[in-house]
C-alpha cells in the first residue's frame, strides 16, 4: 500500500469518526487547528518550496515577529548596471500594487537604497529588535548605512564581516508582515551572494544588466551561480536599454545594440523589462523620491512576481 492509499484510509476512518460526533464539538476542534496551522505557518518566513531548497544545515529563520511571504534576490555579474535602482523600482512597483514590500540592503560596501527612499538613520531598536526605516510609499527598508553616524563612511570590512551584518539584518530586524522582500545584492558572485542564497528562502532572483556585448557573459556568471546554488532564476531585467531624445523623440542606443532577447532564449528565462536611461527617474532617485518614478515599465515584471 503507498503512502498516498494510507492517508485516504486515514482520513476515511476519521471521517467515519466524526460523524458520530456533535457537530460543534468537530467545527470547534477544526477551527483551532486551522489557528494553529497558522501560527507554526507564520512562524517561518518564504514558501515551503523555498526552504525546502535548501540545506537546513545553512537555512537561517527570522525573527517571530516577522512574516515574510516571498524573498526575491535582485544581482548583476558586475557593477554599473542599475541593480540597486531597478531594487527599489520593483519594491516601489509591487507597493503600488497593494503589497507590502522591504528593502534589505545586502550591498553592504556600497549601499544606496536609503538614500533613493529618502530615508536615514540611525536606525532604533528596543534592546531585541532594530527597527527599519519606512519610506514615504510605506516601503520598509533596512541598511548598513541607517546604522552609521556618517552616511558617507566608507565600510572597510571582510567578506565574512558583511555576510555575518546580513544574517543579522535578515535576523534581528523587526520586518513585521511583508508580501514581497527585495534583497539587493553586491555586484558578482561572493560572500553576500552566496550567504543569501544559502541561508534566506529566495523564491528567485532577478538578474539586471545593460545592452553591451559582454551581457552574455554577465548574464552567465549570475545564472551559473544561481544553478549552482539550485536557486530559481525568475527572468533578466535590461537597464539603460535607450535614451529618449527630448526634442524629437528618437531612441538612442547609448550602450550600443541590445542581445537580451537572444541571451534569454538560450538560456531560455523571461525578459522581465527594457528600462530606459530617464535623467528624470535619476534625479527623483537622488531626490529620496524613487517611489514617484513611473512604474509602467515594471508592469512584465510585477505580473511574474504576483504568481509566486
Amino acid at each position: 500500500m503507498t503512502e498516498e492509499e494510507k492517508q485516504k484510509q486515514i482520513d476515511a476512518a476519521v471521517e467515519r469518526l466524526n460523524a458520530k460526533r456533535d457537530p460543534e464539538v468537530v467545527a470547534k476542534e477544526q477551527e483551532e487547528a486551522r489557528i494553529i496551522a497558522e501560527k507554526q505557518a507564520k512562524n517561518h518566513s518564504g514558501t515551503e518550496a523555498a526552504r525546502a531548497r535548501i540545506n537546513p544545515d545553512f537555512l537561517i529563520d527570522d525573527n517571530p515577529q516577522s512574516h515574510i511571504k516571498h524573498v526575491i534576490g535582485v544581482v548583476s555579474g558586475k557593477g554599473g548596471v542599475g541593480k540597486s535602482t531597478v531594487t527599489a523600482s520593483l519594491a516601489a512597483a509591487m507597493r503600488q500594487r497593494g503589497f507590502e514590500t522591504a528593502v534589505l540592503d545586502a550591498d553592504i560596501t556600497g549601499p544606496s537604497i536609503p538614500r533613493m527612499f529618502g530615508v536615514h538613520g540611525p536606525a532604533v531598536g528596543d534592546g531585541t529588535y532594530m527597527y527599519p526605516e519606512v519610506a514615504g510609499d510605506g516601503t520598509k527598508i533596512m541598511s548598513i548605512n541607517l546604522m552609521l553616524d556618517d552616511e558617507e563612511a566608507p565600510v572597510v570590512w571582510r567578506g565574512p564581516v558583511i555576510a555575518g551584518v546580513v544574517k543579522q539584518f535578515w535576523t534581528e530586524t523587526l520586518w513585521g508582515d511583508v508580501d514581497y522582500m527585495f534583497v539587493d545584492m553586491p555586484p558578482g558572485t561572493g560572500d553576500v551572494p552566496l550567504t543569501v542564497f544559502q541561508s534566506l528562502p529566495i523564491d528567485g532572483i532577478v538578474i539586471v544588466t545593460s545592452p553591451q556585448e559582454l551581457v552574455q557573459m554577465i548574464v552567465k556568471k549570475a545564472y551559473n551561480m544561481a544553478g549552482m546554488m539550485n536557486v530559481p532564476i525568475l527572468g533578466v531585467v535590461e537597464n539603460y536599454r535607450y535614451l529618449e531624445c527630448p526634442d524629437c523623440g528618437k531612441k538612442i542606443s547609448v550602450f550600443g545594440e541590445s542581445h537580451i532577447d537572444e541571451v534569454a532564449k538560450e538560456l531560455n528565462i523571461p525578459v522581465m523589462a527594457k528600462l530606459p536611461l530617464d535623467p528624470k527617474m535619476a534625479e527623483r532617485a537622488d531626490h529620496g523620491e524613487i517611489y514617484n518614478n513611473s512604474v509602467a515599465p515594471f508592469d512584465g515584471a510585477c505580473d511574474i512576481l504576483s504568481i509566486l
